[in-house]
């Protein structure tokens, strides 16, 4: 049985195997992200503070590249999806941060809802397949080749330091504050 927290957020479990625990943590960590993004329009995930340009919409749309680029990309070996494949990364390398003030809020959170479902989806395909053991299809350029249980480590660890982040950036937004 799932838990569900006070703010709409699954539980990981207490007593679990290593798969189930480490979604358990994921899929935490990527509810804590939505619960700081939600209700807001595209003037609030714009909001900045103090001097850092970062906004709740650029961290969505990092976040929903990041998704992608480890299960879909880096995982299964897939093809980058649109619009990041027509991005200049060397010339534009924080372009999902800086464009994100371009689109809706609707827009920001849907395609990441979007990139979550397919990561999911690719990790269960994964898991039934061969588990955490599992090597991405991509290597990286020095020839490393991570494994499903890393990438998945990598990915609590990136949504928990953004969520860090959000939390303040949220707060800044409207006051609302919470873990």
């Amino acid at each position: 049985m799932i838990t569900i927290d006070e703010q709409g957020r699954p539980e990981p479990p207490l007593a679990a195997d290593e798969a189930a625990t480490l979604l358990g943590f994921l899929d935490y960590q990527r509810a804590t992200l939505e619960w700081k993004c939600a209700g807001l329009d595209a003037a609030a995930l714009g909001a900045k503070t103090a001097v850092s340009t970062l906004t709740l919409g650029g961290l969505l749309k990092h976040m929903t590249y990041v998704e992608d680029s480890w299960f879909s990309h880096s995982l299964h070996g897939q093809d980058r999806q649109p619009s990041w494949n027509a991005v200049d990364w060397k010339a534009q390398p924080d372009w999902e941060f800086d464009s994100a003030a371009e689109d809706s809020a609707d827009d920001l959170r849907g395609r990441w809802q979007d990139a979550v479902e397919r990561s999911r989806s690719l990790v269960a395909e994964t898991l039934a397949g061969g588990g955490l053991d599992s090597l991405a299809r991509r290597a990286w350029s020095d020839g490393g080749v991570p494994s499903l249980r890393w990438i998945m480590c990598h990915m609590i660890e990136e949504y928990a330091r953004h969520n860090g982040h959000a939390d303040l950036l949220r707060e800044s937004v409207d006051g609302s504050v919470g873990e």
